[in-house]
């Protein structure tokens, strides 16, 4: 069973950046595609990014398209999101999460097994 801890969430203006970073337990990490979800208050979860097993191949929501990138090291057992242009809508508890199979890349929540706890992001306007 894998543990992943979402860190680095927080208030930003809107325009500003974070990067979130997920720290993964095992020895499994470099195996697996990697994701971010988010979910928004009185909103259903959905799909943010993801990466696959080795970094080459990554997948994006339209609505975070060319302002979100997503990366992996998996030296580190570690996956990151960085978001640059943070706009309100932005706001929400973002999810680390994992494929269900090893070797995948996820596009679709149904594709995620384990998540974390989720780590907040504000976005003021």
């Amino acid at each position: 069973q894998v543990q992943l801890v979402e860190s680095g969430g927080g208030l930003v203006q809107a325009g500003g950046s974070l990067r979130l970073s997920c720290a993964a337990s095992g020895r499994l990490f470099s195996k697996y595609g990697m994701g971010w979800c988010r979910q928004a208050p009185g909103k259903e979860r959905e799909f943010v990014a993801a990466i696959s097993w080795n970094g080459g191949r990554t997948y994006y929501a339209d609505s975070v398209k060319g302002r979100f990138t997503i990366s992996r090291d998996n030296a580190k057992n570690t996956v990151y999101l960085q978001m640059n242009s943070l706009k309100p809508e932005d706001t929400a508890v973002y999810y680390c999460t994992r494929d269900r199979t090893a070797l995948g890349l996820g596009q679709k929540l149904e594709d995620f097994g384990s998540w974390g706890q989720g780590t907040q992001v504000t976005v003021s306007s």
